[in-house]
């Protein structure tokens, strides 16, 4: 029997998952693992809009290993599917060269011109195999080539087959309902989707064959130019031979459907027959799925003829990115975990994951937002520390800093992201500029190297020489701006006096943040002390114009980043020299 640890929190999404699919692995398989899966094709990028499609199990699965159960959460690469279409913008990627690959299966399409893995799948599983160790996701990966190719299904096709008027009946009884328009679907859906949608040569990917010589759920690959525009015309029950015609070749052959393994169940047949043969009780699915005649409606009946039951699934929610559109993996261009991890450590994306019900959409943010956002994880972390946090957010954030594994790397003093990536803005990649900046945020805790900030500094110095424009980097000017000093008035050159006067005795980030503050107040006769309560209207008015005048001064516009750690940036010396004194 399992030791059973209560939960950081009951009533979050994730546990009340964990309570229903353990439940009903009591019920369906007592004493065995509790089997949750995912389902991803590697027909290009992998992308963050699929990572959701793994982390929905993945957390849940870990809630279950944290109450002492056994767990499997089995990844299906679907890298046995056709290779549809040729993706945008992937690099070493000819479109006309790849062109003559459709209809392959994705480990029979060369990678990408320069790669270092053997095949199309392959190259793009790596990436996204390599994330999700990062990312802490504990999975067991099944590759359904390998599944197919190995006589894995042998038993499971024959059945199919035999069975065709059965599967035949479920799916006819949505072939006369309209499809919904793609304009009004949520998310872009997945390649076993739109292979459905869109269909594969002779036939329909998602039915499969129906013809004069009736249905069948089997799609062969071509022994002459092995790609799947083939059509069964022939299929005896008691020999299993089938013969089969190529549309793209000519190519006609009888096979032993007993001896053969060079071909697949059609999508719509595929999913619930692993559902019965994996004995998955936990998969959820894209919103794609929720329409009538869909992947999981259909399923849901035809896992009956497998002897299978569906699985506890929520549907899921759109993922979108800060200015850009919606995703498809098929069409490249789109951000993957890895373009994600380049920029944020691992327990702020699972946080993103995690804190959002499956049906609930969100953002994940590569402009200026992401600085908000580790705002907003850095107070929550206080919060935790400091037993203020609800217990929902509690939950959250232990379910983003670690697994039941143990809590995942982090960054041993981590300073505000915004602070981290104006600092590597400015210093250009000069270490030991950032290092002594760094030590002056805290003078009587200084750093003592950069490690004590990483991998949070390596994070924003990767967003800010990847995703700030070069127009909104911050240059520091070589020489002070004469003219503009020489045109100031009485109240300005004042305030710069009052300025320069401050800086050795503030010279630290909340020493300096008090200052450029106060200077405003005190030429306004209030005490540098004063609260925004004791204060009128025109000292904010008057604030704003001196860090306006600051700016130009020191890099020449009218905003930057924030003025204390800009002013730690350039050094005490060189501030006093670009401001004149």
């Amino acid at each position: 029997m399992p030791i059973v640890a209560q939960s950081t929190e009951t009533t979050d999404w994730v546990s009340r998952f964990a309570d229903e699919v353990i439940e009903e692995s009591e019920r369906r398989a007592p004493g065995k693992p509790v089997v949750v899966a995912s389902g991803l094709s590697p027909s290009g990028p992998i992308h963050l809009g699929n990572l959701r499609e793994v982390m929905t199990p993945h957390l849940v699965a870990d809630e279950i290993r944290r109450r002492g159960y056994e767990v499997r959460h089995l990844i299906s690469w679907d890298d046995y599917d056709r290779y549809r279409k040729v993706p945008k913008g992937i690099a070493g990627v000819d479109e006309d060269t790849f062109k003559e690959h459709i209809g392959k299966p994705l480990t029979s399409v060369p990678a990408p011109e320069g790669s270092a893995y053997p095949n199309w799948a392959e190259h793009f599983k790596a990436a996204m195999i390599a994330s999700l160790a990062e990312l802490g996701v504990e999975f067991d990966g099944i590759s359904q080539t390998a599944q197919y190719t190995s006589g894995a299904y042998r038993e499971q096709i024959l059945h199919a087959m035999k069975h065709r008027g059965d599967i035949d009946a479920v799916l006819a009884q949505y072939r006369t309902k309209a499809k919904p328009a793609k304009k009004q679907q949520q998310k872009a859906v997945d390649e076993a989707e739109l292979e459905a949608e869109e269909g594969s040569g002779a036939a329909s990917e998602d039915d499969g064959s129906s013809g004069s010589a009736g249905y069948f759920p089997y799609k062969p690959y071509c022994g002459r130019c092995g790609k799947d525009f083939t059509t069964v015309t022939a299929y005896d029950d008691d020999s299993t031979e089938m013969t089969y015609t190529c549309t793209a070749c000519g190519f006609c052959e009888t096979v032993r459907l007993s001896e053969f393994n060079r071909g697949k169940l059609v999508w719509k047949v595929d999913w619930p027959m692993r559902w019965a043969y994996e004995g998955v009780i936990f998969e959820p699915s894209g919103v794609d799925h929720s329409s009538p005649g869909s992947s999981y409606q259909v399923g849901g009946q035809i896992v009956g003829i497998f002897d299978g039951k569906q699985p506890i699934g929520p549907m899921y929610a759109f993922v979108g990115i800060s200015g850009m559109a919606k995703m498809s993996s098929s069409r490249g261009g789109v951000p993957t975990p890895a373009d994600a991890l380049q920029i944020m450590e691992p327990q702020l994306l699972r946080w993103l994951y995690a804190r959002r019900r499956p049906n609930q959409s969100f953002k994940i943010a590569f402009d200026q937002e992401i600085q908000r956002l580790y705002d907003e994880w850095d107070k929550l972390a206080g919060k935790v520390a400091d037993g203020s946090a609800l217990p929902g957010d509690v939950a959250a954030y232990t379910r983003a800093v670690g697994t039941a594994a143990g809590e995942l790397p982090k960054t041993p003093r981590p300073l505000p992201y915004r602070t981290l990536a104006s600092v590597a803005d400015i210093t250009a990649g000069h270490q030991d500029q950032a290092l002594r900046i760094l030590s002056d945020l805290d003078p009587a805790n200084p750093l003592s190297s950069l490690d004590e900030a990483r991998p949070r500094y390596d994070k924003a110095e990767a967003w800010i020489n990847t995703h700030v424009p070069a127009d909104q980097r911050t240059i520091v000017r070589d020489e002070p701006d004469v003219e503009l000093l020489k045109s100031l008035d009485e109240p300005s050159q004042q305030s710069i006096r009052l300025l320069l006067d401050g800086l050795e005795d503030h010279w630290s980030l909340d020493g300096l943040t008090h200052l450029v503050y106060g200077v405003p107040k005190v030429q306004a006769g209030f005490s540098a002390d004063a609260t925004p309560k004791e204060l009128p209207p025109e000292i904010k008015t008057a604030q704003r114009s001196f860090f306006a005048l600051l700016y130009h001064l020191l890099v020449g516009r009218d905003t930057g980043p924030r003025l204390p750690t800009l002013l730690l940036a350039v050094g005490q010396d060189r501030v006093r020299a670009l401001l004149g004194e």
